[in-house]
């Protein structure tokens, strides 16, 4: 049995435990544990129920509105890991400043960062949304048309994305990409980014932002863009969507070809 003296001694180490990591606590309860009752409770999916949120205090037709809507839902209701607002406004920039035509979304999820993104493309642009959930890729298809957006402008695929990459030139006609966002399973990074290598469909100058590089990670794919010389890169440093204390980044590279 364990003195009550050693049992004393841990408690300085166990309340510098708490007090370091307590925003991964929080983050936990928010993700895991309220998820798991309100599922119980609900009988919807988290995602279903982001929808009814923002079906009843959005605007149909108002990106804006639609975006605005899952934030609170997001940071006040329920977490749900999209890119979130403040770095959805680095994501903003980057798209104005690059006005690309062709756009592949890796991961849509409910759907936020597809209306994000389109609500920036120019005229005559076009987004290709690919997301292997079938119940996520309905509720994501929803929520594009909910903010006013038809196939013309954004095209779901429903499919995993190591499956669609090898298609995108055959059965979707593309001949480049001039944009790339991943948001999907971060193991999937490294090889799908090799796997967009190979397809041809990276030109110079083809942009590649991929999130969540710190948090939950995706040391590999920061490890062999570093290595590779394909790209001209940088971190953008941030905390984790709609939390405190985490930090998190999302990664930008800008293809420069075989030298």
């Amino acid at each position: 049995m364990v003195s009550p003296a050693i049992a004393l001694a841990f408690i300085p180490l166990l309340l510098t435990v708490i007090i370091r990591c307590r925003f991964y606590f929080v983050l936990f309860y928010r993700a895991v544990m309220v998820r798991i009752w309100r599922d119980c409770v609900t009988g919807l999916s988290r995602e279903e129920r982001a929808y009814q949120y923002v079906l009843t205090h959005a605007t149909p037709g108002d990106p804006d509105s639609i975006l605005e809507a899952f934030d609170v839902w997001c940071s006040k209701v329920e977490f749900i890991s999209n890119i979130g607002p403040k770095k959805g406004k680095v994501l903003d920039r980057m798209l104005m400043e690059q006005s690309p035509l062709t756009v592949l979304e890796l991961g849509s999820h409910c759907g936020y960062s597809t209306v994000r993104i389109a609500r920036s493309l120019p005229l005559g642009a076009r987004l290709y949304s690919v997301e292997m959930d079938q119940r996520n890729a309905a509720i994501a298809e929803k929520i594009i048309r909910l903010a006013g957006f038809d196939d013309d402008t954004v095209e779901l695929i429903v499919n995993p994305s190591d499956e669609v990459i090898p298609r995108l030139r055959s059965e979707y006609g593309l001949e480049r990409l001039d944009f790339v966002f991943m948001d999907h399973w971060k193991k999937c990074y490294l090889p799908d980014l090799q796997m967009l290598e190979g397809s041809g469909l990276l030109g110079k100058g083809s942009m590649i932002v991929a999130d969540n590089v710190l948090f939950p990670g995706a040391p590999k794919f920061l490890r062999y863009i570093r290595k590779s010389g394909l790209y001209e890169w940088k971190v953008h440093r941030a905390t984790l969507e709609y939390s405190k204390g985490i930090r998190d980044g999302m990664a930008e590279l800008v293809y420069q070809g075989i030298k």
